[in-house]
């Protein structure tokens, strides 16, 4: 899990980190099949946002 991605995120660091966080999202999607607590959709949205800056951080659209 990635803790705390910065502004100063290094790109060269994409090809390892992406997939892990598209696969702890995904982990985490199937945890909320059952039902989604607070604390699930929080750090789905945490996850979400990291993808989200990693992607337009790098130019990944």
């Amino acid at each position: 899990m990635l803790d705390n991605i910065e502004s100063d995120y290094n790109c060269a660091r994409v090809n390892d980190d992406l997939p892990q966080l598209i696969a702890e999202l995904e982990s985490l999607r199937t945890k909320a099949i059952g039902g989604m607590s607070d604390e699930i959709e929080q750090e789905m949205n945490r996850v979400e946002n990291q993808i989200h800056f990693i992607k337009n951080k790098c130019s990944l659209h």
